[in-house]
Formats: structure tokens, C-alpha cells, sequence
């Protein structure tokens, strides 16, 4: 049986493990004993009480396992995946980091490993989306809509947070780069929002965020971005909170002691944000793509709605991120993807195959994207 290490107990963690360990012998890693008690009581899996912030015994953990999967906060992602490649170790990831992932690649391939990075809902399946559409047509049009939300409204943010807030933060505050007529432009995080209507939840607030990630090297489409979705009148909120000076990552004095308001920031929104035990939450995805297939003008919208699964207890974005990451854990555990490197999920839509398997499997666990396709007259 194959050996599989999950570095990280969360929320995306534990799903991925839980969906893993009937198949392989999954370990997982985390440095909070209680999450770890909570999987290793339930679940066939075997857990280790490490500080993965030590390369040394990042290293001596995953050592003799066959593929890597990394789900820690993205803070911590880059230099984690480093000392993965470093041990030679296949990996698939989604911390979602800032750096650039490619400034791994010739580590990678030196050490003859598969890297798959950012392999989640979006970034992740947006991507296998548009790699596999992008080989039948000639894209010229990219939009992302994506997220995730709880289904009751709680005054002031009516949002939950599946991640660490301060990834969150980060998303708020990054700058997103889009594309224009064939030229990436870098624009304020939270700008340019509207309102749109998303089937079945209603009206929702979308905004600029950095989400198009490795896809601004990998594809050359004349115009692409990605929008987060939240409840109307959440991007305000941010706004305040950003304009006070609340996210600055510069340090301040207060009454003799030195902080970093994001610190505080964070520490204080992640009660507000954390959901509540099997609280009901929903994904939403909208991925539109236009293009010139064969001699005809098309366009191709995906859509995703997505539900917690009350059975399995588990949240939707913790499900529609964990499984992508476990149908191509799974894929490169069969051999189905071997390319070395650095390699973001498109290059895996890229081969159909490839793509018609990944999305079999959300299927069996009813993660169902719809597709609808036109053509546009008079293009």
C-alpha cells in the first residue's frame, strides 16, 4: 500500500486525509494535538505531533513516504514545499503561497519530482478548467468567479473564513493582477467590484483578487481575471479595516510593546471568522471562457454550486478544494501524471484524459460541475 503524508490537521487537511486513507496509509502531521486526536479517534490514519517550521523535522517526517501533500497556511507553504523537493519527494499542494512557485522548477526537475501547486477549487480546478478548454480553442476571454460563504448571514462580515485569516488578509490586500488586451495590469485588491447574480444564491459582491496566479505565465489569452464573490457589503467593511491601517504589516508602538496590526487583526477575526461546528456553508463558481473553435466564435460557461455535506460533516469549500487535491494525488499515485517540476493544474486539463478523470472523480463525491456552451453569432 502507498504512503501518503497530509502536512497540516485543518479544515482542508483533515478532508483530504479522511478521503485518502481507505485507499493508502495516510499519515498526518500537525503540531495541535487536539485536531490530531479528533482524526486519529475517527479515522484509520496515523498521526505525528511535529513543528513543520523545522525543515530538519519536516524532512525526518516525510522521509519515507511516497507522495506529499501540503495544506499548511501559506505563510508557511513556500519553504515547506522547498524542503520537500529538496527530499525528493513527489507533492501535491495548496497553501497557496505568495511567492512564485516556478523559482522551484529547476530544484524540481533536478530532483526529478512532480510538484503540483495551487491544486485546490480556484486557483486549482479553475485552472484544469481553462488548461483543458484552452487546448480545444484559441481562448481570448477568461473570467473566474469563486467563493465561498456561509449560508447564514452574521452581522458585520457575513463571512467565514476556511483558511487562516490572515490568508485571508492576504487576498485583501495583494495586489491583483489581471489582463487587458494581451498586457497584465496590476490593480488595487477589492477593486473594481459589482454587483452580480449568481444562480441559485442571488445577488453577490465581486471584486479584484490575485487569483490568476501561474496562469499569467503559462497562458497567453488577450484577457483574463478573477473575481472573489462575497455577500453585498463585506468588500466595504475591508476597505475600512484596510484604510485604518489594520492590515499593515508594519510594526507599531503600543504602550511599550511592538506589534504588527495584522497580527492583531487576525487573532481577533479568527473567533468571528471561524465557523461553527458542521455550520452549513456553500462554493459558487462561475468560469466563463470565449474563444474561436474550428471556424465558430464559442463560449463555455462552468458553473459550480456546491453545498456542506451534512453525512460527512464536511464544510463545501473544505471538500471542493480537498478533493481536486485528492483526484490528482490520486492521479499521480497511478501514474497518470509524471511530468517533472513545477506543474499547476493546467498542465494537467491540458490532456483530456487527464481532465475527464479529475472531474469522474469530484463526481463520485458529488462535486458536480455543469457546462454550457453557444455559440456567439456575428463574432
Amino acid at each position: 500500500m502507498k504512503k501518503i503524508v497530509v502536512l497540516g490537521a485543518g479544515m482542508m487537511g483533515a478532508v483530504i486525509a479522511v478521503n485518502l486513507c481507505r485507499q493508502y496509509h495516510v499519515t498526518v502531521v500537525d503540531r495541535d494535538r487536539n485536531q490530531l486526536n479528533s482524526l486519529e479517534t475517527q479515522h484509520p490514519v496515523e498521526t505525528r505531533r511535529v513543528d513543520l517550521s523545522i525543515p530538519r523535522a519536516a524532512r525526518e517526517v516525510i522521509r519515507d513516504h511516497d507522495l506529499v501533500i501540503g495544506a499548511l497556511p501559506g505563510f508557511m507553504g513556500f519553504e515547506i514545499l522547498k524542503t520537500v523537493i529538496r527530499s525528493g519527494k513527489d507533492v501535491v499542494d495548496i497553501s497557496f503561497f505568495a511567492e512564485d512557485p516556478f523559482k522551484l522548477d529547476t530544484l524540481a526537475k533536478k530532483q526529478n519530482v512532480t510538484v503540483v501547486v495551487d491544486c485546490g477549487v480556484a486557483p486549482g480546478m479553475s485552472n484544469i478548467i481553462l488548461g483543458y478548454c484552452n487546448q480545444r480553442m484559441s481562448v481570448s476571454d477568461y473570467e473566474c468567479l469563486v467563493g465561498g460563504l456561509p449560508v447564514k448571514r452574521r452581522w458585520p462580515y457575513q463571512y467565514k473564513a476556511p483558511f487562516s485569516p490572515i490568508d485571508v488578509i492576504e487576498e485583501y490586500t495583494r495586489p491583483a493582477r489581471v489582463v487587458e488586451n494581451g498586457k497584465v495590469v496590476v490593480k488595487p485588491a477589492l477593486s473594481d467590484a459589482e454587483y452580480v447574480e449568481i444562480d441559485p444564491v442571488g445577488t453577490l459582491e465581486a471584486f479584484n483578487t490575485d487569483g490568476l496566479r501561474t496562469l499569467l505565465k503559462t497562458m497567453t489569452i488577450a484577457n483574463m481575471k478573477e473575481k472573489t464573490l462575497r455577500y453585498p457589503g463585506h468588500i466595504e467593511t475591508m476597505r475600512v479595516l484596510g484604510e485604518t491601517g489594520f492590515f499593515s504589516k508594519e510594526p507599531v508602538e503600543v504602550s511599550g510593546s511592538t506589534v504588527r496590526p495584522i497580527d492583531i487583526t487576525a487573532k481577533l477575526l479568527s473567533s468571528m471568522w471561524r465557523p461553527e461546528q458542521n455550520e452549513p456553508d456553500f462554493t459558487v463558481m462561475q468560469i466563463t471562457i470565449r474563444g474561436k473553435e474550428g471556424r465558430r466564435h464559442k463560449e463555455y460557461v462552468y458553473r459550480l454550486f456546491d453545498r456542506f455535506d451534512e453525512h460527512a460533516e464536511a464544510s463545501s469549500m473544505a471538500r471542493t478544494t480537498g478533493y481536486t487535491c485528492t483526484a490528482v494525488a490520486r492521479l499521480i499515485l497511478d501514474g497518470g501524471f509524471a511530468r517533472k517540476g513545477v506543474c499547476p493544474p493546467e498542465y494537467i486539463g491540458a490532456e483530456p484524459n487527464r481532465f475527464h478523470r479529475i472531474m469522474a472523480d469530484l463526481q463520485r463525491h458529488n462535486v458536480n460541475y455543469t457546462c454550457e456552451e453557444r455559440i456567439i453569432e456575428g463574432a
